[in-house]
């Protein structure tokens, strides 16, 4: 199973960018997929996941109203759209699948598929 993720780049702060991370996975809608970030020297930290079957959303309270999830299950990608960028969301973005999460959506251990990251940077 492959996760790959794309679209980081430099963005200035107030800035949009929209993340995508296309999988190998076949039956997409019956997985919860996730997005973590991590900045240097930090540990890496939920940001949003949309539940596969279900479609219900939860988000980080750093990114609530900025940020939104969403999925083309036909195209087996799950994108994240990043609105009002500030400094403080420079990062690694890390896309993540599970068959279920549960309760323990926003933790690192619940994810069986990791990709490989892509480099948010915003500007000041």
């Amino acid at each position: 199973v492959q996760l790959q993720a794309s679209g980081g780049g430099l963005v200035q702060a107030g800035g949009s960018l929209r993340l995508s991370c296309t999988t190998s996975l076949r039956t997409l809608n019956t997985y919860s997929v996730a997005w973590f970030r991590q900045a240097p020297g930090k540990e890496r930290k939920f940001v949003a996941v949309n539940g596969g079957t279900t479609d219900v959303t939860f988000y980080s309270d750093s990114v609530k109203d900025r940020f939104t999830i969403s999925r083309d299950n036909d195209k087996n990608t799950v994108y994240l759209q990043m609105n009002s960028l500030t400094a403080e969301d420079t990062a690694v973005y890390y896309c993540a699948a599970a068959k279920r999460v549960g309760v323990r959506f926003a933790q690192v251990t619940s994810y069986d598929y990791w990709g490989q990251g892509t480099l948010v940077t915003v500007s000041s």
